[in-house]
């Protein structure tokens, strides 16, 4: 079954405005990062970890992702749940995971598949909501899609 039907989703994914899409799971701790990275490492999905530009390295565990200096680069987390398309966490705080997709890797009910999967696949691990809204959008509450925890589904506008 297609939790999100191209036809009902390609408007979000349209040509203009931002073509960067912002997602996040609230009240989360290292235990819930290393969770997502334990996904990753299950499911076969590439990643990589770096600090600074041009240096990947291979994923680090939650307990070193975030025993960095105060003021330290912001380390980045870069996994493709498909080999093209590309999920960027940005480990700001271990209290809030988040991570950006850029639209236009979502063309097509393929990827918009791989999207929901992924949704998913962190939500259920988490057992929380995984939303995501437009970069820079002042209101998440009203998220574009979102991982509903009670419904167990990837929901078109979840709160809407």
């Amino acid at each position: 079954m297609v939790e999100l039907p191209w036809d009902e989703v390609n408007s979000l994914f349209g040509r203009e405005g931002s073509c960067i899409i912002e997602g996040w799971v609230e009240g989360t701790g290292p235990e819930d990062w290393q969770a997502v990275l334990d996904l990753v490492a299950e499911n076969g999905w590439r990643g990589e970890y770096s600090v600074t530009e041009g240096n990947p390295l291979p994923l680090p565990s939650a307990e070193a992702l975030f025993d960095r200096p105060v003021g330290a680069d912001r380390a980045r987390l870069r996994i493709w749940p498909h080999p093209d398309v590309l999920v960027i966490f940005c480990a700001l705080s271990a209290a809030e995971i988040d991570f950006d997709v850029d639209i236009w890797q979502l063309q097509g009910q393929e990827r918009v598949d791989v999207l929901g999967g992924f949704l998913g696949a962190i939500g259920r691990r988490l057992r929380r909501s995984v939303v995501l809204v437009s970069e820079g959008a002042e209101d998440r509450s009203r998220p574009l899609i979102g991982f509903d925890v009670g419904r167990d589904r990837v929901l078109l506008r979840p709160n809407g």
